[in-house]
């Protein structure tokens, strides 16, 4: 979100643009040779699962759902792995069809999903239901680019801001909160 602050004038308008952080509903299998992984490892869900943690600290995506086929017996069907929810679905269904499943629950709320697949069926279904689609290819080159270039800057070119103490206290009062503790919390 890049904010204005208000001007010193006796009228104050405030511009807000709004840069939206798309949460991700991903096909994991598609993804972890797109990175380098090894489907036939054992721990390759979870090698995964850990760079999308690095990825969005890095980037501040927001939410991540991964989706795994073939999950083992007796284990958990879903875990909070850090900033990612990892789902691990049994036979006889397939994580193709979990992400459906999931994007129907969304309803109207899809159109703020990316869906990253390669699966010709997972993309229409998503297109389907106005969600934005990335292939397996393109995210992963996405994710190896932000692991490259690091930590966001505080101002970083694409309008994200952090505000300082004071320029946070200003938009209180414009907004008409009190300040006074504010500093101790």
């Amino acid at each position: 979100m890049k904010l204005y602050p208000p001007g010193n004038s006796g009228q104050r308008k405030i511009a807000i643009l709004y840069n939206a952080r798309m949460p991700y509903l991903i096909d994991g299998h598609n993804l972890i040779p797109k990175l380098g992984f090894d489907l036939s490892s054992f721990d390759d869900e979870i090698a995964l699962v850990e760079l999308l943690n690095e990825f969005n600290r890095l980037s501040r995506t927001g939410q991540i759902e991964i989706y795994f086929d073939n999950a083992q017996p007796g284990g958990r069907e879903k875990q909070r792995m850090g900033m990612v929810n990892a789902f691990f679905i049994r036979r006889p269904k397939i994580a193709d069809e979990a992400i459906r499943l999931r994007l129907k629950q969304l309803k109207k709320g899809a159109k703020n999903w990316s869906v990253v697949s390669s699966d010709n069926r997972v993309q229409a279904e998503a297109r389907s239901v106005g969600a934005k689609v990335i292939t397996s290819d393109q995210f992963a080159r996405n994710v190896r680019e932000i692991l490259r270039a690091g930590p966001v800057e505080k101002n970083d070119p694409a309008g994200k801001t952090v505000l300082s103490e004071s320029e946070v206290n200003e938009w209180l009062e414009v907004f008409g909160e009190d300040t006074k503790d504010i500093s101790k919390s």
